[in-house]
């Protein structure tokens, strides 16, 4: 071990990264570093390779893609947890599977450290390092953007891009696109350079994972997701009878749908957890089918007031949390019980048609769920309720309107 000691990098191959892991060996410290596979298109060997040429002693990738689906995907997709009603929390469903194994791996090869590329602006600093230390209290963590001997070094991406070229480290980024991204399986982040300015639209050519609504088929897609306890557990493609049960291969398979016909695109203006507003735009293909078809199935086999319940209670608390990095938190833990519970009867199959850039729902079926009667709501059957019945409904509720309104001008 060096005099400063062993650190575990968060390592993605990018321009941040890159550079951090060669100014943490210039400080004297042994580099390890980090790569989780969480569905990001990247080319791990090549970046292997680079962390090592660099100067890294080792490098671990792992990958955590199915554990990202079932612990962390599914869950935010029974909760149907959104963000300030738009963002569907990608960046922040990564994190904690990531944070995870990081510190899985720093405890094994008794590292002092652990570090990451987040800045000092941005919530990817909050929510890692309140996982490391609700997972390894006595960790230490090296923060560069946070740290005035790096921040005076480097004042933005361009000396980054600077250092880079003096170290002969590669890099994808270039002055022409200088905004950074975030990818894993569920979505992708486009942030800075020129998106700064919340009134410059961002070009055609920045958006990766789908096509433009405009270059979507012509021709509509129908598909069939099936879901057990809010689950996802089967699709079926109605067109070319494609079939898929595996929880990885599902989510995979709905991306590629999604990023054909164009779905999933947001550019927002969001208010992040560390207090100041960001403009991020996103890309959330699978993921936005998937909430839209859980949300109407739920319309169909969930109870009213518990569907109230999980709205009002959990629903915007289990986005918060996601939000803000409290995943490893003892009211996530009294909470997700509590969502488990609320999905009991949300069992099903909804239709949808996928049709440039939408997610239209063409039908909704349950066969052990009955919340639902035909007879009920007919309006040419009377079944066991009548409209007679609605009579003393309407009385009761209209009693204290009628009072409230005969004081009005008291």
């Amino acid at each position: 071990m060096t005099a400063s000691g062993k650190v575990l990098l968060a390592y993605s191959g990018g321009l941040d990264t890159s550079c951090i892991l060669a100014w943490l060996i210039e400080e004297g410290y042994e580099v390890l570093a980090y790569m989780a596979d969480v569905g990001q298109e990247e080319d791990f060997q090549a970046a292997k390779e680079k962390a090592l040429k660099i100067g890294a002693t080792k490098v671990f990738i792992e990958d955590l893609r199915k554990e990202f689906v079932e612990e962390l995907i599914y869950p935010a997709i029974q909760s149907n947890a959104i963000y300030e009603d738009l963002y569907l929390l990608g960046t922040s469903l990564a994190r904690p599977v990531i944070a995870k194994g990081q510190i899985a791996i720093a405890k094994a090869e008794n590292c002092t450290h652990v570090s990451h590329g987040c800045t000092g602006k941005g919530n990817d600093q909050v929510r890692f390092e309140l996982a490391f230390y609700a997972l390894q209290p006595s960790i230490k963590v090296i923060a560069p953007w946070r740290m005035k001997s790096f921040c005076d070094r480097f004042t933005g991406r361009s000396d980054l891009l600077k250092y880079a070229a003096e170290k002969g480290i590669p890099v994808s980024q270039t002055p022409s696109k200088p905004w950074s991204t975030d990818e894993n399986m569920f979505h992708i982040s486009y942030e800075a350079g020129i998106l700064e300015d919340p009134n410059v639209t961002p070009p055609k050519d920045m958006w990766k994972l789908t096509v433009a609504v405009e270059d979507a088929p012509n021709t509509p897609e129908h598909i069939t997701i099936h879901f057990k306890h809010g689950i996802p557990t089967k699709v079926v493609n109605k067109d070319d009878k494609t079939e898929i049960t595996d929880s990885l291969e599902l989510f995979m398979y709905l991306n590629k749908l999604g990023r054909k016909h164009g779905i999933g695109r947001i550019d927002i203006v969001e208010n992040r957890f560390i207090g100041i507003k960001s403009r991020g735009c996103y890309e959330t293909p699978g993921g936005t089918i998937l909430h839209r078809a859980h949300i109407d199935l739920e319309g169909l086999t969930m109870d009213r007031e518990i569907r109230t319940f999980r709205d009002r209670s959990l629903k915007p608390q289990i986005s918060d949390l996601l939000y803000k990095g409290f995943y490893f938190s003892p009211e996530w833990e009294v909470m997700i019980p509590s969502l488990k519970a609320t999905q009991r009867t949300v069992t099903g199959e909804v239709s949808l048609k996928l049709y440039k850039g939408s997610v239209s729902i063409t039908g909704r079926y349950s066969k052990s769920i009955k919340l639902y009667s035909m007879e009920e709501s007919s309006m040419d059957a009377h079944g066991d309720f009548t409209p007679l019945d609605s009579e003393g409904f309407i009385k009761i509720q209209s009693i204290r309107l009628k009072k409230w309104l005969s004081h009005a001008n008291v």
